[in-house]
């Protein structure tokens, strides 16, 4: 396994109570970062403030990432605490349930869309000021990172709206890293596919087909024939961030098994 070093570097990370989220805040503050972590509420932070809280140096910050006023204070609580904003991961994101694109309720789409697609753009808007004009005052901007899926890269049948607000992301990241190219600033997206976080256990434990079959089934699309494990998601995450990549941007970085290649 590689390691970075981002020791003095300040992460912000949303959806860091657990998945990938969690697993990169751990990642990060091992290398030395400073850590900016929110989620819904104080209870879905509870395994970060337990994992991190007396070992490294981090701030919490619940609240709902569709409300965009939650971004502001994050970038600022940054600023405040340590400085600087140097990377943000903007990783939060919700599933529905499958099913016939005719049968998705208006509310459920709804929510998807507002928390997979506004929640990038308002973070980002938040994000963008303070990482530029840190490039101005100092020659160095910041990297974003947001977390797509594969499922904007591909089509997603009987996940459509999931797989729409995906290419959203996509689309938004490639047209943010094109605009602030000169500005001192990456913006990338991470688009892995089915990954073995709770967002995926928890519907395989429920299939009627078990656990094992379910999983077989899931992937049977996929070339390498299994999902990815989150270490390796992470190892991606932390590579398209570090400074030594800085010739990286408005790319997806897609870690699918070979399934947007199929």
């Amino acid at each position: 396994m590689t390691h970075y070093d981002f020791k003095g570097k300040t992460v912000l990370i949303s959806g860091a109570g657990g998945g990938l989220g969690l697993a990169a805040a751990k990642r990060f503050a091992e290398a030395g970062a400073n850590l900016v972590l929110t989620d819904l509420n104080d209870d879905t932070l509870k395994p970060a403030r337990a994992a991190l809280q007396e070992d490294f140096p981090c701030v919490f910050l619940a609240g709902d990432v569709t409300e965009e006023g939650l971004h502001s204070e994050l970038a600022a609580a940054a600023i405040e605490q340590f400085g600087r904003l140097d990377i943000a991961l903007n990783n939060a994101g919700i599933l529905h349930a499958q099913g016939r694109l005719e049968d998705m309720e208006a509310e459920t789409s709804r929510r998807v869309l507002e928390v997979n697609v506004l929640a990038v753009l308002f973070a980002m808007k938040a994000q963008l000021p303070v990482m530029r004009r840190q490039f101005e005052e100092t020659g160095t901007g910041g990297v974003i990172l947001n977390t797509a899926s594969v499922a904007g890269l591909i089509g997603a049948p009987t996940l459509s709206v999931y797989g729409a607000a995906k290419h959203a992301v996509v689309g938004l990241t490639k047209s943010a890293a094109v605009e602030y190219a000169r500005k001192g600033i990456r913006i990338n997206a991470l688009c892995p596919a089915f990954t073995r976080t709770a967002m995926l256990e928890t519907p395989l434990s429920q299939s009627r087909h078990g656990p094992e079959l379910a999983e077989k089934k899931l992937t049977s699309n996929i070339p390498m024939a299994r999902v990815g494990e989150v270490d390796e998601i992470v190892q991606a995450m932390l590579w398209a961030c570090a400074p030594e990549n800085s010739f990286y941007t408005g790319q997806t970085l897609a870690l699918d098994g070979g399934l947007s290649a199929g």
